[in-house]
C-alpha cells in the first residue's frame, strides 16, 4: 500500500473557499443557504464540493431528502478545515502584532505555585519589553485547566500531567518538582523552636488539604509510617486566601508549598517551621497543545518562564551549597 501523500493538498489545488464552504454546509445543512452566506451560486457551490469529493476519492456529505448530511469522512475534514482557517486567522493576528511591535492576547492556566512567583516574575519581565501585549492568566487544579487546554481556552499551561485518555495530543516540559513545607503565622509558638517531630505536629490544629488530594494523602502517610495517628482537629480546604487568613487568627498550622510559602514569608506574614518533611508534590511543568503553534507573544512569554525557572534552580542551588 502506498504510503499517504502528505501534500496532496497542493496536487488537489485545495482552495480555502473549499474549506469555507465544509464549514458553511456542516451549519447550515442545505447547499443553498450554505451558498447564500458564502455569497456564492449554489451551481458553483456544488462544482467546488464535487471537484473535492473527487478528489479524495469519498463523499463528504450524504444527502438527503431535507439537506445534506456529513459522513464520518465529511466530519474528519470539516474538523481540520475549521483548525486550519482558524490558524490562517492566527497568522494575520501575529504578522499584525509584529508590525505593531508585539501585541495581541496571551492565555495562560497555572496551579498556585507556579502563579506565586515563577509567573509573575516571567510577566513583569514581557511587559517590560512589549508593553502592549494582553496576557491571562486563570489559576485552577490541573484537572481544570486541562480540560480547558483541550478545548482551545489556553496557549499553554503551568500545571501538572494528570492520567487522561486524550493527553497523548499533549507536549509536557518539567520545569522542578515541588517540596512542601509546615507554616503557621509569624510569631507563632513552635516557630522560635530549633527541632520538631511529627508527634508533637500531631497534637496541633490543622488547615489541610481536602480529604482525597494528593497532598492530603502523602502527608497524613508520613504520621501512618511513624507509627502515628494522623492531625484530628483538622479544617479542610485548599483556598489559599481563607488558609492565610486562618493562619493569622489562630495557632492552626498548614503543609504547602515552599514556593508559596516563601513567598508569604517574605511579606511576614508566615513562618516555616523547623521540620524537614519526607513528601513534596508531583512536578509541574509547560503544558501544550502539539497541535497548536503558538504566536510570537506566547513563545516571548514562554521563553521568559523558561529563563525564569532555570534562575530560581540556580539560587537554590548556591543557598543549598
Amino acid at each position: 500500500m502506498n504510503a499517504p501523500n502528505p501534500n496532496w493538498f497542493l496536487r488537489a489545488r485545495l482552495k480555502t473557499r473549499q474549506l469555507l464552504l465544509l464549514i458553511a454546509l456542516d451549519d447550515e445543512r442545505t447547499l443553498s443557504r450554505a451558498s447564500e452566506v458564502l455569497c456564492m451560486t449554489q451551481p458553483a457551490a456544488s462544482k467546488q464540493l464535487k471537484e473535492l469529493e473527487d478528489m479524495l476519492g469519498i463523499a463528504l456529505f450524504e444527502r438527503l431528502p431535507r439537506g445534506m448530511e456529513p459522513t464520518i469522512y465529511g466530519e474528519s475534514m470539516i474538523r481540520h478545515a475549521r483548525m486550519a482557517l482558524t490558524s490562517l486567522a492566527r497568522a494575520h493576528e501575529d504578522i499584525v502584532a509584529l508590525r505593531s511591535g508585539l501585541a495581541g492576547q496571551v492565555d495562560v492556566g497555572s496551579i498556585m505555585t507556579p502563579a506565586m512567583r515563577l509567573l509573575p516574575q516571567a510577566i513583569t519581565r514581557v511587559k517590560q519589553h512589549a508593553p502592549q501585549l494582553r496576557i491571562g492568566v486563570q489559576i485552577e487544579s490541573s484537572t481544570v485547566l486541562l480540560d480547558r487546554l483541550q478545548r482551545g481556552a489556553f496557549d499553554f499551561l503551568l500545571a501538572r500531567m494528570t492520567s487522561q485518555p486524550d493527553s497523548a495530543d499533549l507536549q509536557y516540559e518539567e520545569l522542578g518538582a515541588e517540596p512542601v513545607v509546615v507554616v503557621a503565622r509569624a510569631g507563632h509558638p513552635l516557630a522560635g523552636r530549633v527541632h520538631l517531630n511529627l508527634r508533637e505536629l500531631a497534637l496541633a490544629p490543622w488547615i489541610m488539604p481536602p480529604t482525597g488530594s494528593i497532598l492530603r494523602l502523602r502527608f497524613e502517610q508520613l504520621f501512618h509510617n511513624a507509627g502515628l495517628e494522623p492531625p484530628s482537629d483538622v479544617v479542610d480546604t485548599s483556598e489559599i486566601v481563607l488558609i492565610t487568613s486562618m493562619l493569622q487568627m489562630s495557632d492552626a498550622l498548614n503543609v504547602m508549598s515552599a514556593d508559596v510559602a516563601q513567598h508569604y514569608r517574605e511579606l511576614g506574614l508566615l513562618a516555616v517551621l523547623p521540620i524537614e518533611l519526607a513528601c513534596q508534590m508531583d512536578p509541574f511543568g509547560i503544558i501544550r497543545r502539539r497541535d497548536r503553534l503558538l504566536s510570537p507573544g506566547a513563545e516571548l512569554l514562554l521563553q521568559a518562564i523558561r529563563r525564569q525557572a532555570i534562575a530560581s534552580h540556580t539560587a537554590l542551588d548556591m543557598a543549598a551549597a
